[in-house]
């Protein structure tokens, strides 16, 4: 009676996590990057974040956490791309470790 009972199986829950279950980890590094427009006006660029993550949520929250404008353009070479304006290299790579997106390591900062 007791072998048809399959659902009390004995499971670890601190077991390591494979990589199946581990759907939305970032396995690329993010790279995040200046360009100077014109004068003092700066754009920041955010490269290689992964598809499974909604790039129009994060730029939404992005811009509330630091007031500042910013879009998702499609790029023909890197793919989707987040851009926000003025120098927010700083901030943009806390807000990433933060939110657990990635990790120090994982994250590139480029620029002067």
């Amino acid at each position: 009676m007791a072998e048809g009972i399959t659902n009390l199986e004995k499971k670890d829950p601190f077991a390591d996590v494979t990589e199946e279950q581990e759907m939305g980890a970032q396995k690329e590094d993010i790279h995040i990057r200046i360009q100077q427009r014109n004068g003092r006006k700066t754009l920041t660029t955010i490269q290689g974040i992964s598809h499974c993550y909604d790039l129009r949520r994060i730029i939404k929250v992005v811009k509330k956490e630091f007031h500042c404008n910013g879009t998702v353009v499609d790029h023909s070479e890197y793919g989707e791309v987040l851009q926000l304006q003025g120098d927010q290299r700083k901030k943009m790579k806390a807000f990433l470790t933060e939110i657990g997106l990635a990790t120090n390591e994982q994250i590139k900062v480029h620029g002067f």
